[in-house]
């Protein structure tokens, strides 16, 4: 037995274990949210890309059991042994593929069994077919009904909950804070650059003309009180001028390929046969490592020095942005450190400083464009490096890039700070599960141990 806890199996612990309809609800873009494998990930719910089914379709699967607050789902396929907790005031069903779980209060807490199903001695038995000793797909019913519980004292139970979900408490606020630090960046970005609102002010002011395509623009600008700073308006020009590759752009600024804003460099994979050029020296970003985050904090491969020096003219250094060009074509992210890509990444090495977080937006915002010169009519999406190099953008005159990269970058730092903070503690958090729910470490020292980096 992994614990020195009593164990209870998951059917003694649970009033309530309730398969998922065999069933594809109707989908709507609107109505009561279905929770989806894809929904559930490192112990949370993740409802930025909600699915829906209508009040027919809601009722239709709830016959069984109404999720409420504080019930668990745990996905049985694809992917396998994933949970999280429902939160309170979400009204939802569930989807295929998942089991729907309701602890006995007197018996379990269930913050701490949404923590016991994450455990390495859980999460074996979620794997693994005890039977034969081999991997499963799926699973079955009847074997998650079985699976063994640590079961401390409740106040027990309730005291471990506490200590790590302090630590997810701490990694999601993070989270929260970085979506509110990237919007307030993107905000200023879309104004400056996309809207061209200063711009259009200063024409205002000094009555020239506005372009139609920006005339709505201007009447709605001219509803609003401004409280601008007239040391940045004076950087911008009070003229546009039309251009024949990107139409109307303020006067004087200019228009640039991607490569005249610095060194472009393609990706290469290390040769696998040669173990000796893996380990954990560099970075290694891949597609899979470009989540909706702005910078590469972690990757799931890494490089030797070996490695990365049979490739010296791949390595980049830290600010550089990465951009997906085959595949799955438009995702974007700073590197924090050195680091190599795989060749389905173009990375883009700024050569001046002051550019880095303009391109990095201008690229976040070119996600269905890239895709679109990246089509041409292949099955595998695939933009050449070639191509990516000779997309044009605008290049804004020197001192508003400076005073962007001043008015943004501040956000960015505390944005990376944050991402290397969640790792930390989501490696303490890591450390400690085991630990807890096997009664190896006693919980007043877990708790200090969080308290430390609280």
């Amino acid at each position: 037995m992994a614990s020195n806890w009593e164990e209870m199996c998951l059917d003694e612990v649970t009033e309530l274990i309730i398969d998922c309809p065999h069933s594809t609800p109707k989908w709507m873009d609107e109505g009561v949210v279905v929770l989806r494998s894809n929904n559930i990930k490192n112990g949370r719910l993740d409802l930025s890309s909600p699915s829906f089914t209508n009040e027919e379709g809601y009722q239709a699967r709830v016959k069984r059991a109404i999720p409420e607050s504080g019930d668990l789902v745990l996905t049985r396929e694809a992917p396998m042994g994933e949970v999280c907790q429902i939160p309170e005031g979400l009204r939802c069903c569930l989807g295929q593929r998942m089991v729907l779980l309701r602890v006995k209060k007197e018996i379990m807490d269930s913050t701490f069994l949404l923590f016991a199903l994450q455990s390495p001695y859980l999460q074996h038995q979620i794997s693994w077919n005890e039977g034969t000793g081999t991997t499963v797909s799926n699973i079955r019913m009847p074997n998650i009904k079985a699976f063994q519980i640590p079961t401390p004292t409740l106040p027990e139970q309730k005291a471990i909950a506490h200590i790590l979900g302090s630590l997810d408490n701490k990694i999601e606020l993070n989270r929260q804070m970085n979506e509110t630090l990237e919007a307030m960046a993107q905000a200023l970005f879309k104004s400056w650059f996309v809207d061209f609102d200063p711009v259009i002010d200063n024409a205002l002011a000094a009555g020239n003309a506005i372009p139609d395509e920006f005339a709505e623009r201007a009447e709605m600008r001219k509803g609003i009180e401004k409280k601008g700073n007239s040391d940045i308006e004076g950087l911008f020009p009070d003229e546009f001028e039309f251009t024949e590759e990107m139409g109307w752009i303020p006067k004087g600024w200019g228009i640039s390929e991607v490569q005249g804003f610095g060194q472009v460099v393609c990706g290469k994979t290390p040769s696998k046969k040669k173990a000796e050029y893996y380990g954990n020296d560099i970075s290694f970003i891949k597609i899979p490592d470009m989540h909706h985050v702005a910078w590469a904090t972690t990757t799931i491969d890494n490089l030797s020095f070996e490695g990365s020096n049979s490739q010296k003219n791949k390595l980049i250094p830290k600010g550089s942005i990465c951009v997906s060009c085959i595949a799955t074509v438009g995702k974007v992210l700073i590197t924090s450190r050195e680091a190599h890509t795989n060749q389905q990444i173009n990375s883009l090495i700024p050569a001046e400083k002051n550019t880095l977080y303009y391109l990095y937006s201008s690229f976040l915002g070119m996600e269905k464009s890239l895709q679109d010169l990246a089509s041409g009519g292949a099955v595998t999406l695939n933009l050449n490096t070639s191509n990516f190099s000779k997309i044009k953008l605008i290049f804004p005159a020197n001192p508003v890039l400076d005073a962007y990269d001043s008015s943004v970058s501040s956000l960015y730092e505390k944005n990376l700070k944050s991402l290397i903070q969640n790792q930390e503690l989501a490696k303490l958090r890591d450390t400690l599960l085991p630990k807890l729910m096997s009664g190896e470490l006693r919980i007043a020292d877990a708790a200090a141990l969080v308290d430390e980096v609280l």
